[in-house]
């Protein structure tokens, strides 16, 4: 059996087949993560929603902040953004079962020695304590009054974790950091208006999150997305999945070994064009 870990889809179906048929993908002998953001942007986000459904436990898939959205325009919490390409699955008479699969999906995973999430872990955070806190959103959207939730998901604060937190400024918190963390202080604080740069671009006082000295999961190999304009890093203790495929880069795979270190980089070309107005 192999496992593999796959960087963010947003919608480009034919991307997904031909990677899924690069790596001569078997359902019945492999598995997949997905690390979130399958949907929008791309042109058939319907199609990968059926592609992966259709794959049952031969593949789990993260929730990323475009699935979230996709979840919030569903509940009339946010209006479709000019470049969103969700409609076709909004308009689906499969609707309401697209939905309720895509808000089971879990915020967080950890397989063979991996820790995966879809954008980033504080540095306070254990490994443990992520999949923990991710639970606690989980739990959530899986309940009867997840709609109510999608009402108070939005806003950048409070900014920093403090394990008394309580209700929606909690789970706020968690869900920030895990669907779209890029830079923090050392203490922990988020920063969310620096727009898509790179490692080196992190304002002043933040470093990029895994940079951050003695964070708590430095031990741990860490497995992320939604950073396309940092690409693929391949360190010890990060795997950055995200090359742009939606931007027309690649579609990125990371085939792992019998140890977290062991890996396979299998890429595919994406011809996907800039959708125009769209945002990161």
């Amino acid at each position: 059996m192999a496992l593999y870990m796959i960087g963010d889809v947003q919608g480009c179906d034919a991307a997904l087949g031909r990677l899924l048929d690069e790596i001569a993908f078997s359902p019945s002998r492999d598995r997949i993560v997905l690390l979130g953001d399958l949907v929008n942007r791309g042109p058939v986000s319907l199609g990968v929603l059926h592609r992966l459904m259709a794959l049952g436990d031969a593949a789990h898939c993260l929730l990323g902040n475009h699935d979230l959205h996709l979840l919030a325009v569903a509940n009339g919490v946010r209006k479709l953004h000019k470049g969103d390409t969700v409609a076709d699955i909004l308009q689906s008479p499969q609707r309401d079962a697209l939905l309720d699969w895509l808000r089971s999906r879990p915020l967080a995973w950890r397989e063979h020695g991996v820790l995966m999430v879809h954008a980033g872990v504080l540095p306070q955070w254990s490994a443990d304590q992520v999949l923990a806190l991710a639970g606690e959103v989980e739990a959530v959207l899986r309940g009867d009054d997840w709609g109510a939730f999608m009402h108070q998901m939005y806003g950048n604060q409070p900014n920093q974790w403090h394990d008394e937190l309580q209700g929606a400024d909690r789970l706020r918190v968690i869900v920030n950091a895990l669907t779209r963390l890029r830079y923090c202080t050392p203490d922990g604080r988020m920063e969310f208006e620096t727009k898509a740069g790179g490692a080196q671009d992190a304002p002043p006082g933040h470093l990029p999150w895994f940079d951050i000295p003695n964070r708590k999961t430095a031990n741990d190999v860490v497995a992320f997305g939604h950073w396309s304009t940092l690409g693929w890093v391949n360190r010890p203790d990060i795997l950055s999945l995200d090359t742009g495929c939606v931007w027309g880069g690649c579609l990125s795979a990371v085939r792992l070994g019998r140890g977290a270190q062991e890996r396979e980089l299998i890429q595919v070309r994406c011809e996907q064009a800039r959708v125009p107005g769209a945002r990161v």
